[in-house]
């Protein structure tokens, strides 16, 4: 569904608002709440049973979605900087708190994400590490490797810094 290529213009929302949806194990949208819809420029019979990467920006790292995915995979939360696309190739920057859904046996039956806007003194940095994973990427060959290399690339530039992913999250 998503053809338009990033227009460089940035969309914002407000402190007070949260972004919201859920998918299935599969990354499959099965809900999205009026905000989600405003932001990504869809209506919900688009974005229902579409992938959540309908709204995937091409500038996100290939690792920050491996690390997502491998920690909500293993029943863990996660929090993460994300640039989104909408439709019109328009951008708007989240803080992503993503967590699993279990049913009563404890089975991960799908994921749930709330997302607020960011700090925007925290995106100058982060988006000067998205530009290095992305290039590390770019020479790591298939898209497996890229995104090992990228969370590899990023492990190491917060160990240089003394910190872990979520502490570097966290303190921004």
């Amino acid at each position: 569904m998503q053809t338009a290529q990033p227009s460089g213009r940035e969309r914002t929302f407000g402190e007070d608002e949260i972004i919201v949806s859920k998918t299935d194990t599969r990354g499959t949208l099965t809900y999205v709440n009026p905000v989600f819809l405003r932001l990504a420029d869809l209506e919900e019979r688009e974005a229902i049973g579409a992938p959540h990467s309908v709204i995937r920006h091409p500038d996100m790292p290939r690792g920050v979605f491996k690390l997502l995915w491998d920690r909500i995979q293993s029943g863990q939360e996660v929090f993460a900087y994300v640039v989104n696309m909408a439709r019109n190739g328009d951008h708007y920057w989240v803080l992503a708190h993503v967590t699993p859904t279990f049913d009563a046996a404890g089975r991960i039956t799908g994921y749930h994400s709330n997302r607020r806007a960011p700090d925007r003194a925290a995106l100058a940095e982060v988006q000067a590490i998205y530009a290095r994973m992305r290039q590390v990427e770019a020479t790591a060959g298939a898209k497996q490797a890229a995104a090992d290399a990228s969370v590899a690339a990023l492990t190491s530039m917060l160990a240089d810094q003394g910190l872990t992913y979520d502490q570097f999250i966290f303190s921004r």
